[in-house]
């Protein structure tokens, strides 16, 4: 029997043996450590990680390598930074575990985030989910996985031992085909056995280090990276304990906070401009001191400075003569006597008197494709409006700082930095803390009025309660009953006639169609009592003109015309397959349109991709005195 107990424990330990020497072995599939001798500059400025063992990386965006040799890390500063390994995991089918994995790693967290990265190739997408990947969420350690046996969906383990930030942790996840493990400096902090069978896979999605990425997201990582070893075994937990004494001397020191050099999160943009004011907005990614320097030359010779230290910097600039242009530029200084971080000098104009002419662009659902709406947004900013109205859906995801920081305001910079925006919220925004943070707009800010050149423009949020006895209601009926513009508009995001193919009833499987958003078509009597031109709309990613509606029916004129400018970046969206009695023009195709007022007349014009003409449109009022 003593024998046969020997036979049994050595058996047993067998796994656990090799796996310990996997470090100086041919075990694991993969390995990498984060040092300066990994990272190799290439011939094109790019920078490579090379492997120790497995595939080599491209370093994407800004990193820096932090503390004495033997003790490095790789710093990502966040936003769309990472390693990437391959676009397309399938590249590196020979290097990804299948029926067992153990990944272990020595990181820390400087920034926490919803969805953190930290290595993996996942999709999370709706109902496509498949993958694994090691991360973090606002406070814990995270791991999901998807077996082909299992739920057929992703099990996002959330460990119960909460991150200090800027501390370097030791985390190991594994899987054995039938159970799910997560271990924190070498405890076990969470399991599950909701997942069974080999690995279920994406068909398509890139295979990255510090970042959580997959088709429709970037979530980079912002932390420290020491070493990620990958191994087609699955870990007992004794081999975890022994794993992490071999780093617990790392995990034991003080939190580190980096300091990345100054620099912009966001460069200068301008808001809410008025006939005498102009607010210019910033962000930097450490709290400075902010100076605004402005005036009617480059030079700047009036400035404005902010003693508070603040990573958001909003100054408001007054006093300003109407319709006339203006030069501005900012510094941002850690402390005084430092370098200071200065932005190039741009411009802007302020609000032109009321019988002066003028024009303004309309851009919606921007969301998630930089590049279509940084597109139509430099082809708006060349036509050179007075401002941009946005009927909402900015980015693809509220909560997610990135989609602000990484997508909608460098895509859009080129024309939010000479002209202002006025935005309303669409459901993505999800009415997230960040809207608020990086929009100066009046109180309550999800619902307002300004007034530019003879025209109203009253912005809605119709995510909210639009009844006859809600607040924005009451408060839109007052607001029309006392406009004495010449023009009168609304912004909203949903659209109160659509001719859309699924989203207010399937059209290509029943004729059942409300043919836009009864919440919002509550308002239509207000519009047409209180003789509303334009309501502006997003949320359908199509653009859609109607004829002018009174009483529910298309007439000639002197009624609101209704139009859905939803092509500024979302998937393309298709009509149904007959026509609504209130279409007038209907197109699938990313566009951009165009205001131009002078007087009682109005010229609108809607341009595509290409920046080609494809629709317009002509109104002329009698003047008041006829």
């Amino acid at each position: 029997m003593p024998f046969i107990r020997l036979v049994v424990c050595s058996l047993a330990l067998l796994t656990v043996a090799k796996l310990a020497l996997a470090h100086d072995g041919p075990d694991p599939l993969a390995r990498w450590r984060f040092d300066s001798e990994s990272l190799v500059a290439n011939s094109d400025e790019s920078v490579s990680l090379r492997a120790r063992r497995g595939p080599d990386g491209a370093v994407i965006g800004k990193h820096q390598i932090r503390g004495k040799k033997y003790d490095e890390t790789l710093y990502l500063p966040g936003g769309q930074n990472a390693v990437v390994l391959a676009k397309n995991h399938n590249e590196l089918k020979k290097y990804l575990p299948t029926e067992h994995m153990t990944v272990s790693m020595v990181v820390s967290i400087d920034q926490p985030q919803q969805w953190g990265g930290l290595v993996g190739v996942v999709q999370d997408d709706g109902e496509d989910e498949s993958g694994w990947i090691v991360g973090y969420n606002d406070e814990v350690f995270t791991f999901a996985l998807r077996g082909t046996e299992g739920t057929g969906r992703l099990t996002y383990l959330a460990g119960k031992t909460k991150y200090e930030q800027g501390k370097l942790y030791h985390v190991v996840a594994t899987y054995d085909g039938k159970l799910m493990q997560l271990f924190v400096n070498g405890k076990l902090d969470a399991e599950s056995k909701e997942q069974a069978g080999p690995i279920f896979y994406p068909t398509k999605s890139p295979f990255v280090l510090g970042g959580y990425v997959d088709s429709n997201e970037f979530n980079g990582h912002k932390g420290r990276m020491r070493e990620i070893v990958l191994y087609d075994l699955a870990a007992k937990p004794n081999w975890v304990a022994h794993d992490f004494e071999h780093n617990a001397n790392l995990t034991s020191l003080p939190a580190e906070e980096v300091q990345e050099p100054l620099s912009f999160v966001m460069k200068p943009y301008l808001q809410f401009g008025t006939q005498t004011t102009m607010t210019v907005m910033w962000r930097t990614n450490r709290p400075g001191a902010g100076t605004l320097f402005y005036g009617e030359t480059d030079e700047c010779p009036h400035k404005i400075k902010l003693v508070d230290a603040k990573e958001i910097h909003e100054i408001k600039i007054e006093g300003l003569e109407p319709e006339t242009q203006y030069f501005y530029r900012t510094e941002t200084k850690l402390k005084p006597g430092d370098e200071p971080l200065s932005s190039e000098v741009a411009t802007f104009q302020t609000a032109v008197k009321r019988d002066t002419p003028f024009a303004f662009a309309v851009i919606s659902d921007t969301q998630g494709n930089p590049k279509v709406s940084g597109t139509v947004g430099d082809f708006a900013w060349a036509q050179r409006p007075s401002f941009l109205l946005h009927a909402g859906d900015l980015v693809s995801t509220g909560k997610n700082e990135s989609h602000w920081t990484e997508h909608f305001f460098p895509s859009m910079n080129p024309l939010m930095r000479h002209v202002p925006t006025f935005p309303v919220l669409g459901n993505h925004e999800q009415d997230a803390k960040f809207y608020y943070d990086y929009f100066s707009l009046p109180e309550p800010e999800y619902y307002y009025q300004f007034r530019f050149g003879n025209s109203d423009f009253f912005m809605i949020d119709t995510n909210r309660n639009v009844d006859p006895e809600s607040e924005q209601y009451k408060w839109l009926e007052k607001a029309l009953s006392e406009s004495d513009a010449t023009w009168k508009f609304v912004c909203h995001h949903h659209p109160p006639y659509s001719s859309d193919e699924n989203d207010y009833g399937n059209l290509w499987k029943t004729n059942k169609s409300t043919r836009g958003d009864l919440d919002a078509r509550q308002l239509v009597p207000l519009y047409e009592k209180y003789d509303v031109d334009i309501v502006w709309n997003g949320h359908i990613h199509s653009y859609e003109r109607t004829w002018p509606i009174r009483d529910n029916k298309a007439v000639v004129d002197g009624a609101p015309v209704y139009m859905i400018t939803g092509g500024g970046g979302g998937n393309l969206e298709t009509p149904g397959p007959v026509r609504p009695f209130f279409m007038n023009t209907v197109r699938r195709g990313h566009h951009y349109v165009m205001v131009r007022i002078n007087g009682t007349r109005l010229e609108f014009q809607a341009y595509d991709i290409e920046n080609r003409l494809f629709d317009e449109m002509v109104i002329s009022k009698k003047p008041a005195d006829d």
